[in-house]
């Protein structure tokens, strides 16, 4: 097995920024809320998150985002959550002319053989719209409700995605790994674009850098202050220098909240001020070099999502 921890050199990249063609600079995506009393007031059934991706293809949005996870727990309160992928599915085949994708998937949750083969058939669903987005996952409850091995996240997440990565861009892989093993396996029949499925990777870890610099097309992180973004830039371009791996090859993405009509909290990451503090926000990522930009609207709902599409307007005409 290629060991994934072990020093890069510039021959060790094999990720070339794959994306989807940008009409813009900097493009919008929007998060389909999939689970219990998150964003969405209640919890969503199919029909109300087919009514939400409708609303944001209309609106102009160019992805919808979904979240990958089982339940969230704390000591007083359990949401549970429905899959993604089966979603995904779904609303791939129902949903035209957008691109969709996990934000992000777990690779612990599922053998990285059955994630390649998922993301191969909405890849043929779609028509060539999957974006691949990966992660180590970061809530244990629910590692522990099914019995799934928690730690050591980040050595399991490097042999999934070596593996994953042959499978989808290869439709080989063979990897001996102490988690996870492909016995020269093979990923077919192939989706008519499924070579250039996009992988992205959301974070900013020493270890997981390693790995996000060379196989991952795309980067994300989630919002916060201009010190804390150019911060975070400038890790991941120490990261490409480090083996050799030009910067600009790597797409940007950053997610944010914006607080709908009849937004009621208070919370510091929630951006207010209408369609004006939206635009500001999104001209500040533009500015530090972000090209896309996932957003969460609170509440989400057909209508508040419908809601933003004089913000996509304004950004697509550079208002």
């Amino acid at each position: 097995m290629t060991d994934p921890g072990h020093a890069l050199d510039s021959t060790d990249v094999v990720a070339t920024g794959l994306w989807p063609e940008r009409r813009r600079a900097m493009t919008l995506g929007v998060n389909i809320p999939n689970s219990e009393r998150a964003l969405y007031t209640g919890t969503p059934q199919y029909a109300d998150m087919l009514a939400m991706s409708q609303a944001a293809a209309a609106a102009g949005f160019e992805v919808l985002w979904f979240d990958d996870h089982f339940s969230f727990t704390s000591e007083t309160d359990l949401r549970g959550a429905w899959d993604a992928w089966t979603l995904m599915a779904a609303i791939a085949a129902q949903v035209p002319d957008i691109h969709l994708g996990p934000m992000v998937a777990c690779t612990a949750y599922r053998n990285p053989g059955v994630i390649a083969k998922m993301t191969e058939m909405i890849q043929d669903i779609s028509g060539g719209r999957f974006i691949l987005g990966l992660g180590a996952g970061w809530h244990k409850p629910e590692y522990d409700q099914f019995g799934i091995r928690y730690e050591p996240r980040v050595s399991q997440f490097e042999e999934a995605l070596q593996i994953i990565h042959g499978l989808i861009r290869h439709g080989e892989a063979d990897v001996r790994g102490d988690y996870y093993q492909a016995n020269k396996a093979v990923n077919r029949p192939r989706a008519k674009n499924g070579h250039t499925t996009p992988i992205l990777i959301g974070s900013t870890g020493d270890r997981m850098l390693k790995s996000l610099v060379r196989y991952a097309d795309a980067w994300n992180t989630g919002g916060g202050s201009t010190d804390d973004l150019t911060a975070k830039i400038a890790r991941v371009d120490a990261a490409c220098a480090e083996v050799g791996r030009d910067p600009a090859t790597l797409v940007r993405t950053v997610g944010i909240t914006l607080a709908g009509e009849g937004y009621s909290g208070n919370a510091a990451d929630v951006v207010t001020g209408g369609a004006e503090g939206a635009l500001a926000r999104l001209r500040e990522f533009e500015s530090l070099g972000f090209q896309h930009v996932m957003i969460r609207v609170q509440p989400s709902t057909p209508e508040t999502i419908a809601a933003l599409a004089p913000v996509v307007d304004a950004f697509s005409d550079g208002g």
